[in-house]
Parts: structure tokens; C-alpha cells; sequence
């Protein structure tokens, strides 16, 4: 019995050796940090074979970081990965991808990976022409709300990827995915604090689809158009005062100072009167408030969801007291939409803040851009 214990304890310790030279990583040939400027929910570390994605900031205070691994598919059949250590392994090419925010859909289209998109929570609120042509081929199915995915029809698509956008990590449906062993990678760009790092999470779409030359490149293109039109405003004496937001029941919501709205309109050099604010949300202030600072306030700019001056005066008449709304200068984007509604300032807004500024320079200073016709803002109807 002693002889066949020892022969037995042999045979095990010779499996697990060799389980355990089955299962190595493959080294590491290189380690460089992905280069960001402006973005810190997130961070990307090439390790030569495989790429590590860190999301540190996926939601407001997010008490975790989540670890992924992006690595090709001859790569991974080379190596285990301990499942502990990472959130999940994200296998290239991906060919089937769904999103979760239209934010996400400029990025594919930026990169020319839009054919991979599969899937998508809301497809009305799509506003982009080329993805809407897809949707009305059927090339993109409807897969629910964000808060209750169709996960019947999500697992039968078999996605390699869902980017997903989330607000505490508690969805029951993506938890219901991720069991099925589909990875889910969460997108934070909405939480940067400025207009330039949200656009630079295309470098995060970028590694995802071994495009992050392509994508460098047009973040620095972006980049450089941004900070040229700043450098154009930042040249003008007079700064108009604005007035921003609109009553919802009873209170007036409307950017805080260290809102991406306001460092927009600071950096249009416009005189935005509550731009020395400090708050995480948005400000909620009651209408006699905002009326005594800025009934005179020279424009109004995103008078939340209303189409027309007419809508603004039904919903409280007091808003025609306003010398913006007496002199018709007030701007919105919620008019220009796509084929079926969706609002292409949520879309496209996010990637494309150097459109978004020179949309404010415009507004605020028309000699600036004499040339430059308004992609999102346009006057109220």
C-alpha cells in the first residue's frame, strides 16, 4: 500500500507540473504604458504578447478597479490566464461587438469597425445616417433598455464583446452575460471632467480593435482643432454673459462651474454666470434665483428638451421675461436629431468637442468663425 501511495503521489505531483507549464502566461516582451493626455478612467499596459486594460473609474465612486485582458485568439490558445485576477479576457479580431451608449457608436464609425456592431439597447435614439443604414438592414438588432437587456436574444448573437455603460455595476442582466462567459468591459468616458479626456477615450476603442495608430491619430486631430479654436476665442475682449438650463417641476437644473458644459463655454470665453460653482451634478436652484442673476444675460443656451419659444412660454410663461427670450437669442441642439429622433449632440457630442466649441464661438462670437456653419446648436424655432 506504501508503494502504491508513493507511486500515486509521484503520478500527481508529474500531472501538476505539467498543468502547471500548461497554463503559464506568455511572457511579457515589452512593457509600455498607452500614452493618455486628458483621460484618467482608464489606463492600457502592452505587454508585447496581450494588452492589459485597467477601468478605474467606470461610474461615480466606483469602489473597484476592473482588469481586462485583450489578447488575439493564437495568443490565448497558448496561455490560461487566472480567471481571479481579471475581469475578463477580450479575444481579437472581435468581429460581433454590442454597445451600450451612442456615445460608443462615433467610435466604431471613426475607426471604420461600425460592421462589427450587433447589437444595440434603444436603436432610436441612433442618430448617425451611416449606423441608422445598418439598423434598417436589420444588420443591428434591437436588444432591450439598458436596465433590462434582452438577454435571450443577446446570448443567441453570441457577441465576442459588450461594451457597457453602467451607473453602480449592479445590472442583473449583464451579470446574467457575463455568466455565459461573454466578456463585458465598461466604458467611463462619461465620468472625465473635461471635454478633451471624454474624447480621448477613442484610444480605449482604439486597443480594443488593433486600431490605436488610426485612433492617436484622430484624437490628435480633434486635440489640435480644439485648442486652435480656443486660442481664436481667448482673443476676443468682449465675452458675452449666458444662461444655461431650463424648470424641471419646480427647480432649474443647469451646469455646474466644473461641468464639461462650462469648461466648454469657458474656454468659447463667453461670461457663463455660474461658472465660479463647484458641484459633482448638475445645479438646482429655484426659478427667482436664476431670474434675478440672469434676466438680462445676453443669450441661453440649451434650454433643456424644449423645441421652441413657444413650447418654453406654454410650459411657464415667465420665461419670456428674459431678455434672451425677448431678443429670440436663445440656442439648442435637441432639434437636430436623426431619422427616428435620436439627439446627435448625445451622439456625437462626446467624441467631437472641438465641434461642439466652435458651435459656441459661433454663437458667441460670429466673427470668429465667419466660415463655420453650426453642426449642433441652432437657434430655438
Amino acid at each position: 500500500m506504501k508503494y502504491v501511495f508513493l507511486v500515486l503521489t509521484c503520478l500527481v505531483c508529474f500531472s501538476c507540473k505539467n498543468e502547471v507549464k500548461e497554463t503559464s502566461e506568455l511572457p511579457v516582451t515589452t512593457s509600455q504604458t498607452l500614452e493618455l493626455k486628458y483621460a484618467e478612467g482608464f489606463s492600457v499596459l502592452d505587454n508585447g504578447n496581450y494588452k492589459t486594460i485597467t477601468i478605474t473609474n467606470p461610474w461615480p465612486n466606483a469602489e473597484k478597479e476592473y482588469k481586462y485582458i485583450v489578447i488575439s485568439k493564437e495568443n490565448a490558445a497558448k496561455t490560461t490566464f487566472l480567471k481571479d485576477a481579471y475581469d475578463g479576457i477580450i479575444l481579437t479580431p472581435i468581429e460581433k461587438v454590442i454597445v451600450t451608449s451612442t456615445t460608443h457608436i462615433p467610435a466604431l464609425e471613426l475607426l471604420d469597425v461600425e460592421e462589427t456592431l450587433i447589437g444595440f439597447p434603444g436603436r432610436d435614439y441612433i442618430s448617425s445616417e451611416k449606423t441608422r443604414a445598418r439598423i434598417d438592414s436589420d444588420l443591428v438588432k434591437e436588444v432591450g433598455k439598458n436596465e433590462s437587456l434582452n438577454t435571450e436574444l443577446i446570448l443567441s448573437l453570441n457577441p465576442n464583446l459588450i461594451v457597457a455603460f453602467g451607473v453602480d455595476g449592479t445590472s442583473k442582466s449583464l451579470n446574467t452575460i457575463k455568466n455565459a462567459q461573454i466578456p463585458i468591459i465598461y466604458n467611463g468616458d462619461w465620468v472625465e471632467k473635461s471635454p478633451l479626456a471624454k474624447a480621448e477615450w477613442i484610444k480605449f476603442f482604439g486597443v480594443l480593435f488593433n486600431k490605436s495608430a488610426k485612433a492617436d491619430s484622430i484624437f490628435n486631430t480633434i486635440e489640435t482643432n480644439y485648442l486652435e479654436a480656443k486660442k481664436l476665442a481667448q482673443n476676443i475682449k468682449n465675452s458675452p454673459s449666458v444662461l444655461s438650463g431650463a424648470m424641471h417641476k419646480d427647480v432649474w437644473y443647469l451646469p455646474s462651474g466644473t461641468s464639461t458644459e462650462a469648461k466648454i463655454l469657458k474656454d468659447a470665453n463667453v461670461n457663463y454666470l455660474w461658472q465660479n460653482t463647484e458641484s459633482k451634478g448638475s445645479l438646482a436652484l429655484n426659478f427667482e434665483t436664476v431670474f434675478t442673476k440672469a434676466q438680462d444675460a445676453d443669450l441661453w443656451i440649451s434650454p433643456s428638451y424644449y423645441p421652441s419659444y413657444k413650447a418654453l412660454e406654454e410650459s411657464n410663461s415667465h420665461y419670456a421675461n428674459f431678455e434672451a427670450f425677448k431678443n429670440k437669442s436663445i440656442y439648442t441642439f435637441s432639434n437636430t436629431t436623426g431619422a427616428t429622433g435620436g439627439v446627435t449632440y448625445y451622439e456625437l457630442g462626446t467624441a467631437r468637442p472641438d465641434l461642439v466649441l466652435k458651435d459656441i464661438i459661433k454663437i458667441c462670437h460670429p466673427d470668429v468663425l465667419p466660415d463655420y456653419n453650426t453642426t449642433f446648436f441652432k437657434p430655438l424655432k
